[in-house]
């Protein structure tokens, strides 16, 4: 009864410190700069006492993107192609493909063997549509978006935590960024398979849960990254206080929403730890199979 209460205390948690960040996002930029004032204002009074040039500050200005700015630049890009796209086929392209289908049945008085094709048509269209579609366009904003994400992490991390402690090398970096993207391509296709398992109910449940992590992870990788997590410390985390990212990804999952927005939840939130009793390996399967995929093509060409 106690790891019962404990779950559910940590996923109410993550609720809360996702939609505290859809508010934060709109105050954060006048904190930051408050505090900037306050840092340029004891600096000037330093340099003074010292009888030195107290030196411009426009520079740094020009150089620290604003948050709201940027999320507003990555919401335009990403919401609108996804959601544009998203409405296209759902409420454009499907019923049209249905209304089709039952014309062209219709003539030979065969509306019941429609509905039928169409039963098993509908979800074969909507996999191959998020296969072909959905899953390249998220990995393809996953790449451009990462320098606009990272911009909002940093300046939010930077006015929680401090100066960032990224990853000791370049290729590291990026080798980390790469396999971040393979793992969470290959969840989003969990995710898709979840889903269409024929049993009532539990597909969804399970789908949503995987949709639920998939936010959680890329909403906290930013700051992870700043703290120096290596993928496998991210993926682990969020396995063994599941409740805390399931209920923190809860609200992202069923409203679809902005996933800028949630890399201030990110930054700002305080994941609870206490719901660790039964971690869920589900990123397991995707770790493998990247394993797999990177060590049969990179490991094949340096072998050779």
């Amino acid at each position: 009864m106690e790891h019962i209460k404990d779950v559910l205390s940590a996923a109410s948690r993550g609720i809360l410190d996702s939609l505290r960040g859809f508010f934060l996002i709109f105050t954060l930029d006048r904190e930051i700069e408050l505090q900037r004032s306050l840092k340029r204002e004891t600096k000037s009074k330093i340099i003074r006492r010292a009888q030195m040039t107290t030196p411009s500050t426009s520079k740094e200005k020009q150089e620290e993107p604003r948050i709201l700015h940027r999320t507003l630049q990555c919401s335009l890009l990403n919401g609108g192609v996804f959601c544009l796209s998203i409405f296209a086929f759902n409420g454009i392209i499907l019923p049209l493909i249905e209304a089709l289908l039952t014309f062209s049945f219709s003539f030979g008085g065969q509306l019941n063997a429609a509905q039928w094709v169409w039963s098993w048509t509908s979800p074969v269209l909507s996999a191959t549509f998020s296969t072909l579609w959905i899953l390249p366009l998220f990995v393809l904003s996953k790449f451009v978006n990462c320098f606009w994400f990272q911009d909002i992490a940093d300046a939010a991390y930077k006015y929680s935590r401090g100066r960032p402690q990224l990853l000791p090398s370049i290729s590291k970096m990026i080798a980390d960024m790469l396999f971040s993207m393979v793992i969470q391509a290959l969840f989003l296709v969990q995710a898709m398979v979840m889903g269409l398992l024929p049993i009532a109910v539990f597909n969804g449940l399970l789908s949503m849960l995987h949709m639920c992590l998939l936010y959680s992870l890329y909403s906290f990788e930013y700051r992870w990254f700043n703290e120096g997590w290596e993928l496998p410390k991210r993926l682990t985390h969020i396995e063994n206080h599941w409740p805390y990212f399931f209920g923190f990804g809860l609200p992202l999952a069923i409203l679809t929403s902005i996933p800028s927005s949630t890399l201030v939840s990110g930054n700002e939130a305080r994941p609870t730890t206490k719901a660790n009793n039964y971690p869920l390996r589900l990123f397991s399967p995707v770790v493998a199979l990247a394993n797999t995929i990177f060590n049969r093509t990179i490991g094949r060409s340096r072998s050779t």
